[in-house]
């Protein structure tokens, strides 16, 4: 038995059966390049799913988090910490706001996320007690805990978990009408990705989050965006929402911002908004611990020169130019996507995603499928143009069948 069928045994016998992972077994990385347990070298074309933006092992990041690491890592927030006040300054700087609320994970700041437009819709609003409602879209993607799930239209992460929370109404994403009708009195926020990435990177058609905007502002609702895959300069810009000039009221924010090295997540928002909350009403012993707040600050000042959006931006058009080359010749169905970010759907004849995905492992690229005939592409932005180029070139070779 091989080392990596070793490895993959025991996970398989001493793990729960959450996932289903590419059988590959990771040891070291550097950049856009894993290395496996038997020394095979894989390109990595899926990033963390956008949490290692700034690539594996990434020098700046790991510096600054083996420096604090010889200081302090947490206190907790029963005490201030010295890097506390500079982290959450420029970050809401970097952001255009005004006040952070630091958590762990994404899923995490999305329940956070919730929390404060339902109390911002009782405090400031006046919606009567218990009556807040959240309009999301349809075929979203914000997490997997109880609450979260509960507003999921995807069986498979929604089956068996319930009863569910109330509390929200779910529309087509994309569709401003339905948006427009779904928004009531008691309507004090709407949840959305700019561009939905677990649904196979689908973006919206032009005009849609401006229009979310518009009818947010004047129904008095809070437009919260939850740019955790989408944001910090994945799609070519900082923020996705960009693309549009839209600012919403609240930034959800997640992956990158831990530059692959902790988790970090945070809720950024106005004084207005995320002043409702009081001492005691919300927390987390890890949220803004010093490791933290030391390696995300440096991903602040990384992305501030705003060189990683501009790498994003150049490379993801040579991407999505190349990738279209693809569609119509019977492999390919569509391309979607914006900046260092694609979902590829493969035709039923040419395979599934997952069969596709494991072809692309075989010859070295590393990619993840998602709702059976799907690859999402999403590279580290440091890849270079040569690597982004040789891993295209192993995607053709497999949709041609050699």
């Amino acid at each position: 038995m091989s080392a990596t069928e070793r490895a993959i045994a025991s996970a398989e016998a001493h793990s729960a059966h959450n996932y289903h992972p590419l059988p590959v077994v990771v040891a070291t990385a550097d950049g856009a390049w894993m290395t496996d347990v038997e020394g095979r070298r894989f390109l990595d074309m899926l990033a963390g799913y956008s949490a290692l933006n700034f690539g594996h092992g990434n020098r700046r990041l790991i510096d600054a988090a083996k420096a604090q690491l010889e200081r302090v890592t947490l206190t907790s927030r029963a005490f201030h910490h010295d890097r506390f006040a500079d982290f959450c300054t420029q970050l809401a700087e970097l952001c255009g706001m005004e006040m952070v609320l630091p958590m762990n994970t994404g899923a995490e700041a999305v329940e956070t996320a919730v929390k404060t437009a339902r109390k911002w819709g009782y405090k400031v609003k006046g919606v009567p007690p218990g009556q807040a409602k959240i309009v999301v879209a349809a075929n979203n993607f914000h997490g997997r805990t109880t609450t979260i799930i509960s507003f999921s239209t995807d069986a498979e992460a929604r089956a068996d978990f319930g009863p569910y929370t109330p509390g929200f109404e779910i529309v087509p994403y994309g569709d401003l009408t339905a948006l427009q009708a779904a928004c009531s009195a008691n309507t004090v926020a709407v949840l959305l990705e700019p561009i939905q990435g677990e649904a196979g990177v689908l973006v919206p058609p032009a005009g849609y989050l401006a229009g979310v905007r518009e009818l947010t502002r004047e129904r008095n609702v809070l437009f919260i965006a939850d740019e955790i895959q989408s944001g910090l300069g994945r799609t070519g810009r900082t923020f996705a929402c960009e693309h549009e000039g839209v600012v919403p009221d609240m930034y959800v924010l997640g992956k990158a911002l831990g530059g692959g090295v902790v988790p970090v997540s945070a809720v950024v928002s106005s004084s207005e908004v995320l002043g409702v909350y009081r001492p005691g009403e919300h927390g987390s012993t890890f949220g803004g611990n010093p490791l933290a707040c030391a390696v995300a600050l440096e991903v602040v000042t990384m992305l501030r020169t705003g060189e990683f959006q501009q790498r994003a931006s150049e490379l993801g058009d040579h991407l999505h130019q190349e990738l279209g080359l693809l569609v119509g010749g019977g492999a390919v169905e569509a391309v979607r996507g914006r900046g260092l970010w694609a979902g590829v759907d493969i035709a039923p004849s040419h395979g599934t995603g997952r069969e596709i995905s494991e072809k692309l492992m075989d010859r070295g690229v590393l990619v993840k499928d998602t709702h059976g005939s799907t690859i999402r592409i999403a590279p580290p932005l440091v890849i270079s143009k040569e690597d982004l180029d040789w891993g295209l070139d192993q995607l053709r070779s497999v949709l041609a069948g050699q």
